[in-house]
C-alpha cells in the first residue's frame, strides 16, 4: 500500500470582489493639505502577519497634499484622474484608470486627485 502524504495546507485567498471591509474616512495632516479636501478611505484586505504588507482598495475625492512614502506602494487606478509629481519636478505624471506605477520608499513629491479616485495597493513597508 503507498504512503500516505498529508496534504499540504494553504491559506485561504483573498478575493477583493467581495464586500468592501469596514473604512473611516480620514485625510492627510492639515499641514500637508495644499488644496481642495482630499477625504479618504482605505479598506484594507490583507495584513501579513508581521505587519510588512497590506494590500486594499483606497478612495479618494478631489484635492492636492504633500506625501512622503516611508514605504513601498504598487498601485492600479480603477477610477478617476490623479497627478502625482515628484520634488524634483521633472516627473510630473498623470494617471488614470487602467494605469498603474509604484511609489518607492523615500518618495517625495505631490498628489493631487483631480476626479474622485479609487485604486488597488499593494505596500511594503
Amino acid at each position: 500500500m503507498p504512503e500516505h502524504t498529508p496534504a499540504l495546507r494553504f491559506a485561504p485567498l483573498i478575493d477583493f470582489a467581495g464586500n468592501l471591509p469596514p473604512s473611516e474616512p480620514y485625510r492627510p495632516l492639515a499641514e500637508r493639505i495644499l488644496s481642495g479636501d482630499p477625504v479618504q478611505t482605505a479598506h484594507n484586505f490583507y495584513s501579513s502577519a508581521d505587519g510588512h504588507f497590506h494590500c486594499g482598495v483606497w478612495t479618494c475625492q478631489p484635492g492636492k497634499w504633500r506625501v512622503v512614502f516611508t514605504e513601498h506602494e504598487f498601485c492600479q487606478i480603477l477610477e478617476g484622474v490623479l497627478v502625482v509629481t515628484g520634488d524634483d519636478g521633472a516627473s510630473e505624471r498623470t494617471f488614470r484608470a487602467g494605469d498603474a506605477f509604484v511609489s518607492p520608499a523615500g518618495f517625495t513629491g505631490i498628489w493631487e486627485v483631480i476626479e474622485p479616485a479609487k485604486k488597488v495597493y499593494a505596500i511594503y513597508e
